[in-house]
């Protein structure tokens, strides 16, 4: 699988932030068909950093209802990676 389709986005939110100044860890949402030795390869080679520890959940879709109809949200896969010390990725700067 290519390094390019592994990493869809960053997630930015309050939690991902205290994580990432806590214990530099950056939280991810990666392909579902993604496992944790793709998505530390992809890391490193994107953001060329050194991976530590890989954690991958799988977060289910929730159901909502807009009137009568039922619907579902999109299930997909979340990544957190913990990096060496020192090291740090450029997109969550200044946030």
């Amino acid at each position: 699988m290519d390094i390019y389709h592994i990493i869809r986005r960053a997630l930015i939110t309050e939690k991902s932030t205290n994580a990432k100044d806590e214990s530099n860890k950056y939280i991810f949402e990666v392909d579902r068909r993604a496992n944790k030795i793709e998505v530390a390869t992809a890391v490193e080679k994107l953001f060329k950093v050194k991976v530590l520890d890989v954690h991958v959940m799988n977060i289910v879709g929730k159901k909502k209802r807009v009137g009568r109809i039922m619907g579902e949200k999109r299930s997909w896969k979340k990544a957190i990676v913990t990096l060496a010390p020192g090291n740090r990725v450029e997109i969550h700067e200044g946030v």
